[in-house]
């Protein structure tokens, strides 16, 4: 993938379907996938599941962690992550769902509600940081990344942040079988993935998943997982058959992204005449590149399936990384059109607008942009282009005042500080002005901590 940076914290993928947010607090620090159809499709198992533990599915905040090995967990208040290990080796939806039951428990049970208030506010490159700091040391590997994880701030001692005791973790098994059941789904896929786990207890902390160094595996919590299952009425319950079709998709769609094309056009045959299949290899092509044969199964995805979303969104970034920015409008106008509660799909909209040059759609962009940032708020990219579109339309305080958000978001507080100032400068009294006085105050007190 293409990728730029932005500022000093991010380097974001322009307009892609999977953007790799790259940490640069460290050269091994973990990517974070940015995918509307991933994100929709994991949002979609896991809703229910949040809605009976008493949680705003829409205050949930999921991530998608760039790592082949197993691991989820869950940190700074209601923030769950997940790595494209997990999701790649599961074999089906339910496996993903009993994982997701089993953190909504923590979440649920206030399990992290002993840390302090700065944890639960930092930022997502903090959090991520501190994770791959915490396994690190759990592990007794890389003291580069340990280090970079410690330095966050937090006092992390042996047992960490991340790392629950026993009894949290059976707390988090009961509560999220009982979840499982209120949604009459099964609790095989827990049980298999435990079962997984399970046989790498005896290897050592160097060659273990990192989920086993922050959950610790114990076989009375497998034996009621296992005696759970017997007994539940709902363990015979099969995934919904488009949940199924879904989760192909999803492992495709990854897997095509994060392996070489030659791989994947191996996997995925030529006469494999199935969506998943034509997906993988429109990617894989897309990425060698050869442009015209990408286009043509999309063209052909969007042909049998017009109400398909993602294609259009996958159609408009062949174009839009190929040159063809123009071209690439269209199709992302029409996957927002499909999909308009999507902001992710607006970001990339907004930032494929502007990219044009084109004077006439520096309106459109402004909309599409300010709409995006009421749901994407922690997006550092989402506030920079809407930083863009407001200078492109001489609005320089609001585009002052995005570019404080920006800052915030990155952790860039002398950045932050300084857009926050100067938007003081020019905004007229209102609440965007006491949106740059609260960012300014804000930065300068994560100052004056450092």
């Amino acid at each position: 993938m293409r990728l730029r940076i932005i500022l000093r914290i991010f380097c974001l993928a322009l307009a892609t379907c999977v953007t790799l947010v790259q940490q640069a607090v460290a050269d091994d620090s973990p990517d974070i996938i940015r995918d509307a159809e991933i994100e929709n499709t994991i949002r979609t198992y896991a809703t229910p599941i949040f809605i009976v533990a008493g949680l705003d599915p829409k205050a949930v905040h999921i991530y998608i962690i760039n790592d082949p090995t197993l691991n989820s967990f869950v940190a700074g208040g209601q923030n769950l992550f997940m790595n494209t290990g997990t999701l790649m080796r599961a074999d089906r939806p339910n496996e993903i769902i009993g994982i997701m039951a089993h953190e909504t428990g923590h979440i649920a049970g206030g399990h992290l509600a002993r840390f302090d208030t700065e944890m639960h506010n930092a930022t997502l490159k903090a959090l991520i940081t501190m994770a791959v700091g915490v396994v690190a040391a759990a592990a007794g590997r890389s003291p580069d990344a340990a280090a970079a994880g410690m330095a966050v701030g937090m006092d992390v001692g042996e047992h960490s942040y991340l790392s629950f005791s026993v009894a949290q973790e059976g707390s988090a098994d009961q509560a999220g079988l009982g979840f499982l059941d209120k949604t009459h789904q099964s609790a095989k896929g827990l049980l298999d993935f435990f079962e997984i786990l399970e046989q790498e207890e005896f290897l050592s902390a160097q060659h273990q998943d990192p989920y086993l160094r922050t959950h610790p595996l114990t076989r009375q919590r497998i034996e009621y997982v296992r005696k759970h299952v017997e007994q539940s009425p709902w363990s015979n319950v099969p995934d919904p058959p488009q949940w199924v079709a879904m989760y192909a998709v999803l492992k495709a769609k990854l897997g095509a992204f994060l392996n070489p094309p030659s791989e994947t056009l191996d996997k995925y045959k030529a006469d494999d005449s199935s969506v998943p299949a034509r997906y993988a290899r429109a990617i894989a092509y897309y990425k060698v590149p050869q442009l015209n044969k990408a286009l043509d199964l999309i063209n052909g995805l969007i042909h049998d399936y017009p109400d398909n979303p993602y294609f259009y969104e996958l159609k408009g970034q062949m174009l839009f990384e190929n040159g063809h920015v123009a071209d690439a409008v269209e199709p992302y106008q029409k996957a927002v059109q499909l999909k308009p509660d999507t902001p992710l799909l607006r970001v990339e909209l907004g930032q494929v607008e502007l990219e044009t040059e084109d004077p006439a759609l520096v309106p459109k962009a402004l909309n599409t942009l300010a709409d995006a940032v009421h749901f994407e708020n922690e997006n550092p990219d989402a506030w920079h282009f809407l930083a863009i579109a407001y200078g492109r339309s001489n609005n320089l305080g609001m585009a002052a005042l995005a570019l404080a958000e920006e800052g915030m978001v990155n952790g860039d507080y002398k950045t932050a500080g300084q857009q926050a100032t100067r938007a003081l400068q020019i905004l007229p009294p209102g609440q965007n002005r006491v949106r740059a006085q609260d960012i300014q105050d804000d930065a300068k007190r994560q100052r004056d901590k450092s």
